[in-house]
């Protein structure tokens, strides 16, 4: 089945062109909003050849492809579409209209949370990880021109100039591109949310702080007010704000005079709120959850270290299987924020090295069961869980099976307790596996791979221990 017949068929088990009201992607999934959920063909999707498996959540689909090819059947899917969203069509009979809107309604706040978070950075992902893999290469081809191992000037280091140069232009201005997709969320004007964004890191900030006795000198990150202050909460936040008020004064303001006077005005209400409110709030509340963070997350406490890297790993995977995972994006950005890195991502990333060496435990056993459909199966999807995609393994091998999904969660442990001791750091976030050695901080890269070994080698043992051949009879 090519990738376009796969769309095709998507849309059709999803209740038609009619029932689909939005399509996006993100590394692995093809995300599809729909009208009623009762019109989806759920089993037949999970069944189609090429869908690893499906996640549902009230009126939202997750159809997890793999990497590469949620990307094109995404494509493919809106194209279907008319390379549009489906218009939502009322019908009339209001009790149903008043069912589906009730469903909608059950939705708890967490999934409703996470939801939007994924919205707003799906589409940023592909720029997240290249910004962190050309930082990351600058940063080590920096550190081998300190030591000598690189020549300094020439070849390298406009190298690492450039490498620099582009991972900074994402990175640097993230609150800027936040402010756009959170605008494009909460239906306000996309540019107005990239000007708020902008407003958080404007140099102006530190003047105006200052003027106002709200600056720290000796302590800059102790300001009540400074550049950053509020980070990614404060800029979603600041856009809902500013998509009410521009809502509202849409509403006064004379069709002749809109052009001019709503984003003027809009602009100026939610600048001035933004900035000498929400900035000082929300930075109060990102400081508070960086320091509670660091209890758990950067303790010096070797055993504290130990336990919490072995349990975030642990139950990582449970969140990938939800669709949870999304939600950690908020603490991801604030660490880096505050950081210059990220120290959580890097535990987490342990969970699909322990399945990677379950599966390695499972493909052993099944060719002592002659079972060649699972030897099949784990033969294709290992490739892409050394790479850091472990969707295919999830669907394909572990969860089917259970035990082995428990498991594997288990030996990843041993992999983020590793982690978590020697405070392993990245430049951003993206893929984890082998790939995410690149966006490591240069001094972390060999704890980052010991740890990967680690969790192999644990997921390995603990799966080879647990599973027999009677495990693969059924499978």
């Amino acid at each position: 089945m090519t990738n376009v017949e796969l769309a095709e068929k998507i849309v059709e088990l999803s209740g038609g062109k009619g029932n689909v009201k939005s399509a996006q992607n993100c590394m692995t999934r093809c995300r599809i909003t729909v009208s009623d959920p009762a019109a989806v063909n759920k089993d037949a999707l999970k069944n189609l050849d090429g869908v690893l498996g499906l996640v549902e959540d009230n009126d939202a689909l997750q159809i997890v492809l793999g990497p590469g090819k949620a990307k094109k059947v995404t494509d493919a899917v809106i194209e279907s579409l008319g390379g549009r969203a489906a218009v939502n069509q009322v019908t009339e009979d209001w009790k149903s209209n008043k069912d589906k809107l009730k469903k909608g309604q059950k939705q708890g706040a967490v999934k409703a949370f996470v939801r939007l978070i994924a919205d707003i950075f799906i589409p940023l992902i592909p720029a997240i990880i290249a910004a962190g893999i050309f930082n990351g290469l600058g940063s080590l081809i920096g550190t081998l021109i300190g030591q000598k191992v690189l020549a300094d000037g020439g070849f390298w280091k406009a190298t690492q100039l450039m490498f620099s140069l582009i991972g900074s232009g994402f990175l640097g201005y993230f609150a800027i591109y936040t402010g756009i997709n959170a605008a494009k969320k909460f239906g306000a004007t996309e540019a107005l949310g990239g000007m708020l964004g902008a407003l958080s890191i404007g140099g102006n900030i530190v003047a105006l702080s200052t003027m106002l006795g709200l600056y720290n000198k000796d302590v800059p990150l102790n300001s009540i007010l400074t550049t950053g202050k509020g980070g990614i909460i404060g800029v979603i936040l600041g856009v809902w704000i500013l998509s009410k008020i521009e809502k509202q004064i849409r509403k006064m303001i004379p069709d002749v005079l809109d052009l001019v006077v709503t984003p003027f005005v809009t602009m100026l209400v939610a600048g001035v709120l933004y900035v000498f409110i929400l900035m000082p709030v929300t930075g109060f509340v990102s400081d508070g959850l960086i320091k509670v963070l660091s209890v758990i997350i950067n303790s010096s406490n070797p055993i504290v270290a130990v336990i919490s890297g072995y349990v975030l790993s642990a139950l990582f995977l449970p969140m990938v299987l939800m669709g949870l995972h999304h939600g950690l994006i908020p603490i991801y950005a604030i660490q880096l924020e505050a950081m210059g890195g990220v120290t959580l991502f890097p535990v987490l990333a342990m969970a699909g090295a322990g399945q990677v060496g379950a599966a390695i435990a499972i493909y052993i056993i099944a060719r002592k069961a002659k079972n060649v459909r699972m030897q099949k199966v784990i033969t294709g999807a290992l490739p892409a869980g050394f790479l850091g995609v472990g969707e295919p393994l999830i669907y394909g091998v572990t969860l089917p099976m259970f035990k082995p999904f428990i498991t594997a969660g288990l030996g990843a442990g041993f992999g983020g307790a590793y982690v978590m001791l020697t405070h392993v750091m990245a430049s951003a976030w993206g893929p984890s596996g082998l790939v995410a050695i690149a966006i490591m901080k240069p001094d972390s890269m060999l704890n980052y791979f010991i740890g990967l070994v680690i969790a192999y080698v644990a997921g390995f043992i603990v799966t080879r221990i647990a599973l027999s051949e009677k495990d693969l009879e059924n499978v």
